[in-house]
């Protein structure tokens, strides 16, 4: 540690001198000639990597989220019965619930939503119109100090176009009442360049009680240069929904013959959500080498949730409803400077930055049958803040060598206000909390188009603000991050490349779902360890190929299993680009058995399905613009597979006594989608 604060000081001494006269505002703006500079490698692990927008365009429409799974390792499925709510992910060995483990950005501003009133992390990604993203950033472990709250299973950014060089206009639909329409333009591109888009989907889903899912979104972004060496970006986005739900089944009633697979004991589930963002992102690139940064943003959000996990276990008369609601306003951001240069005739670039957020919070969980109130559980105001310093390095010792390190430091305040007087033992108080997490990374090569990496980096999730302030709890859960792997393209640069990573996570605390609460509980110390395989490239002149495998072993360190969480995860896609403008790609995606108990007596199925996507350049010749025909194909073959699934006790209205079984929410039979666009 002595080296590392050392090497950590001595790029502060190299960083602070050339921030001071490179932002001297009397020194006048000099014309310089064309110099080498020396530009950052964008990989410090072998499971980091950017996925392109021609992926991402590729996949099936109707969840955002479905791009995940892209990522080696990741999935995403829906939670309850209803696409409105937000997806339950899966990544290493975790399952994040609806995002505990796993931080996502969208162009750097957090979506995870703190102390949220359904789970903590809570992440609802349908504000998102696939076709504005640019591609996404992908950092598994917690080796950078960029990133700190919920990263501790990986971090995704979403970054967002500029512009469009054509405009859309497109209309699709497809089965059970599915329908999608997008309209996407960028009426200026050159020294203010701006792009908007909206948004407008439906369906009834598979069910037999109908989905009646709405989602509208609108999105807006300017960017421009109010000089030759800075650019100024301000985004916007809005999202309203609302949508029923089926909720997670009991097993029983389906094997038994009184549930359809598509049917729901309690059919009043569902909920609405709003959210609005505004972001603005700066920076300045000086003369020297450094680049001052500066981003900030702000956000309002709101959303009512009606559930019923365990039906009439507790309330045998009016049902056990849960209705949970969530207001707030969420406001942060962060600045920094990163510097290139030398330090010791070693090619260096130092960063030193500041972040900080602020999620102030109504939050309200009660009880309701069909959506009417009928009691209150807990009702509180929540303030919730953090402020995080971090110090970035990297420095390349010797030509085949680079280092990369840095320190985190994050601070959080929790202030809990009761305002139900009549609720027993209502969370309530304040409390502070810090942490310091280390970070470090050793990159070797390129030696025959080869790279080897080795990580190390400490992370961290919070704990929800109305638990952190509970005498004897722990308001921010540690974890070690170790990390080996190598990145190959053994057939050359433009061929195929084979990535390989073995990885281990210690947990401090753990969160396990609560059946009969709909809520979590804190656990002891974990540890997860896998291994990933990846490929991805041209095969053969049109082929082109992208597929995965991973394998977690996942326990408490006492020997239990942790529920839930995946042990073989697998993704497949190979695309043929025909010569005749049609695109053609099949994709598969794997799920393998899962304990659904500590004991593991419960264990999910695994699954496996097929999706098949055609996209085909219309031989039309039009007075302006061209056409673009497209299908989709999901659930190829019409498997019967189970996406959230859970092993609690519940009671059905005809049972006397409660019964512990597996409870689940069906994944989408065959549905087809199609549809047209125009390019202008």
């Amino acid at each position: 540690m002595a080296q590392f604060v050392a090497a950590w000081v001595g790029v502060c001494l190299f960083i602070l001198p050339s921030f001071v006269f490179a932002h001297d505002p009397d020194a006048p703006e000099l014309d310089v000639p064309e110099v080498s500079v020396i530009g950052e490698r964008p990989i410090a692990a072998s499971s980091q990597q950017f996925i392109p927008d021609k992926e991402i365009l590729l996949q099936p429409q109707g969840r955002p989220a479905q791009v995940l799974r892209l990522i080696p390792g990741f999935i995403a499925v829906e939670h309850s019965g209803g696409a409105g709510k937000a997806d339950q992910y899966f990544l290493r060995g975790f399952d994040a619930d609806h995002g505990t483990d796993v931080a996502f950005f969208n162009d750097g501003m957090p979506i995870n939503l703190r102390t949220h009133a359904h789970g903590q992390g809570y992440t609802d990604l349908n504000f998102i119109i696939p076709e504005t993203i640019e591609g996404l950033d992908v950092y598994k472990g917690a080796y950078l100090p960029e990133y700190g709250d919920f990263a501790t299973a990986g971090a995704v950014n979403f970054r967002t176009r500029q512009v469009v060089q054509e405009g859309i206009v497109q209309a699709a639909g497809g089965q059970f009442d599915t329908q999608r329409y997008l309209l996407m333009f960028s009426p200026t591109k050159d020294k203010v360049r701006t792009l908007f888009a909206a948004e407008g989907y439906y369906t009834n889903g598979p069910f037999q009680n109908d989905n009646r899912y709405f989602r509208a979104n609108l999105f807006g972004k300017m960017t421009t240069n109010l000089t030759s060496r800075d650019e100024l970006s301000l985004t916007g986005t809005f999202l309203k929904s609302e949508w029923n739900a089926s909720g997670e089944i009991p097993l029983r009633a389906v094997l038994d013959g009184t549930l359809d697979r598509f049917g729901a004991i309690d059919p009043s589930e569902g909920g609405k959500t709003l959210r609005s963002t505004a972001r603005l992102n700066y920076h300045y690139d000086t003369s020297s080498g450094g680049q001052f940064f500066a981003n900030a943003y702000g956000q309002y959000y709101r959303v009512d949730l009606f559930t019923n996990f365990t039906f009439f276990l507790n309330d045998p008369i009016h049902g056990d409803g849960i209705q949970q609601s969530d207001r707030r306003v969420v406001y942060g951001g962060d600045l920094g400077y990163k510097q290139r240069g030398e330090l010791l005739n070693m090619p260096t670039i130092g960063t030193i930055g500041f972040q900080t957020r602020v999620d102030d919070i109504h939050a309200r969980l009660g009880t309701q049958t069909k959506r009417t109130p009928i009691g209150t559980t807990t009702d509180s105001d929540v303030l919730e803040a953090s402020y995080a310093p971090f110090v970035k390095a990297e420095i390349q010792p010797i030509s085949w060598m680079r280092v990369v390190g840095g320190l985190r430091a994050e601070t959080f305040t929790f202030d809990v206000r009761n305002r139900c007087q009549a609720c027993i033992d209502p969370p309530a108080g304040r409390t502070s909390s810090g942490i310091v997490l280390p970070k470090m990374s050793l990159i070797l090569g390129p030696w025959l188009n080869s790279e080897f990496f080795a990580n190390y980096g400490q992370g961290y999730h919070s704990n929800d603000a109305r638990s952190a302030v509970t005498p004897g709890s722990s308001p921010l859960a540690r974890s070690k991050n170790y990390e080996i792997g190598i990145r190959s393209k053994p057939w050359g640069l433009d061929g195929m490349e084979l990535i390989a990573t073995l990885w281990q996570i210690d947990l401090q605390s753990e969160l396990v779902f609560v059946g009969d609460s709909g809520t979590t509980d804190i656990r002891g110390p974990s540890r997860r360890r896998g291994v990933e395989v990846a490929a991805r490239g041209q095969v053969w002149g049109p082929i082109y190929f992208n597929g995965s495998v991973t394998y977690t072993k996942a326990e408490f360190r006492n020997g239990d299993a942790i529920p839930l969480a995946p042990e073989v995860t697998a993704y497949g896609a190979l695309l043929l680009k025909w010569p005749e403008g049609l695109t053609s790609q099949l994709q598969a995606t794997y799920l393998g058995v899962r304990s659904l108990t500590e004991d593991r007596s419960f264990k999910s199925p695994s699954w496996l399905t097929f999706d098949l996507t055609e996209r085909y350049q219309l031989p039309v010749k039009l007075p302006y613009g061209r056409m673009e025909a497209f299908a989709f194909v999901q659930n190829l073959f019409n498997t019967q597979w189970e996406q959230a699934t859970f092993a609690f006790a519940s009671q059905l209205r005809n049972e006397t006594q409660p019964v512990t079984d597996i409870h689940f929410v069906p994944g989408n039979p065959r549905m087809v989608m199609g549809g047209v666009a125009w390019y202008f």
